[in-house]
């Protein structure tokens, strides 16, 4: 009797994960022939680990992260000679001296200001939350705001984000993998606060659909497909509009920015004034350029697209070495940086096929347009 309660226990169990987190179909294919060749691409710097995200200063230095999901000794590092060095120093890496150190940085951003912030979701919140910010110049700690766990509680991921242009404010995707409660995270610098909004609106929920990136079906254990909530998210160059998006989900949405601090909007009020923009391919990184494109990295198909003011997909550039195209990050004199982070290579898999499927890379190209730099 015992043993067979416990089956049942352990197949009620696998049931509910599956109805989840399980299931779905393949995602349409939207993309074209590329506009660009290949040859425009070039390798900014060949990694032992994957790469997650970017971002370079106006000057033309490449700061990323090593992928959380690799577990890499080193989680934020900046390009020096081509090698990647622990920013701003070794103890502020995974498990260091210091008290703020990082526990799992995904994302960062340069704001107009001067400053590297780097957002730690600590690992699904199961550690504190927080975003810190550093001074170009010095390297040294200039902010940070620990979330509190109404804002980012257990289950939360808190996974990319974007800062306005007079760096007062700062738009945070949760992405809510595991507790599937996505929503948008507003965080006011100055009056050191934050709050969700939109939780549960269909503009930051995931379709179910299963990703296949490179012939892998992303699905662990045979149940949970991995289709983060809200993720994709930019702002415009002048802080007026929002983009974002699920990773699978089939349209790009906006919302404005002054409509997002406006504290006094009531749910369903700001839920209304969020508008639907165009269908999308299903998306990682997102950013915008001074000419109001969108540009989306596609790692179901290896590609970079931009969407432009009409609603128009574009493919820019397609190419199997682009294995799972991730973050942007604008340079100066017109390069648009972006990482692969190969992710079907490093979820669920071991330490040693990590490796084994080295190197990995940070890439360049010229989209035409120009951006800002940082973001």
């Amino acid at each position: 009797m015992l043993v067979a309660g416990l089956a049942a226990l352990v197949a009620v169990l696998i049931l509910g994960a599956w109805i989840r987190y399980g299931g779905g179909d393949r995602f349409p294919d939207r993309t074209s022939a590329p506009l660009l060749p290949a040859s425009v691409l070039e390798v900014v710097a060949d990694l032992d680990l994957p790469p997650g995200n970017i971002a370079v200063s106006e000057s033309g230095r490449v700061f990323f992260t090593f992928h959380p999901e690799a577990r890499p000794p080193v989680n934020l590092a900046e390009l020096v000679d081509g090698k990647p060095v622990p920013y701003p120093n070794s103890a502020y890496q995974p498990g260091g001296s210091e008290p703020l150190h990082f526990q799992s940085v995904l994302s960062l951003r340069i704001d107009r200001q001067g400053r590297l912030w780097a957002l730690d979701n600590a690992n699904h919140a199961l550690g504190q939350p927080r975003i810190l910010a550093f001074d170009l110049e010095s390297g040294e700690l200039v902010y940070h705001h620990d979330f509190p766990s109404d804002v980012a509680g257990l289950g939360s991921h808190l996974n990319d984000f974007q800062v306005d242009p007079d760096g007062r404010f700062v738009y945070i995707a949760d992405a809510s993998i595991v507790a599937k409660t996505p929503a948008l995270v507003i965080h006011d610098v100055v009056a050191r606060e934050s709050r969700r909004v939109l939780e549960g609106h269909e503009s930051v929920t995931a379709e179910a659909y299963v990703p296949v990136v490179q012939g892998r079906e992303m699905v662990l254990f045979g149940i949970v497909a991995i289709r983060p909530g809200v993720d994709s998210i930019a702002l415009d160059r002048r802080g007026e509009w929002l983009y974002f998006a699920a990773v699978t989900a089939n349209r790009m949405y906006r919302v404005r920015a002054s409509d997002l601090v406006d504290a006094s909007l009531a749910p369903k009020a700001l839920a209304a004034r969020v508008e639907t923009l165009s269908e999308k391919t299903m998306s990682d990184g997102i950013t915008t350029d001074l000419a109001a494109n969108v540009y989306i990295s596609d790692p179901e198909h290896d590609a970079v697209l931009s969407l432009g003011r009409d609603g128009v997909l574009h493919t820019l550039l397609q190419d199997p070495k682009l294995r799972w195209p991730d973050g942007f990050g604008f340079g100066p004199d017109g390069w648009l940086y972006f990482t692969c982070s190969s992710l079907q290579h490093v979820i669920g898999r071991s330490e040693e096929h990590v490796r084994a499927n080295a190197p990995y890379q940070i890439f360049r190209f010229r989209p035409g347009p120009s951006g800002i730099a940082g973001h």
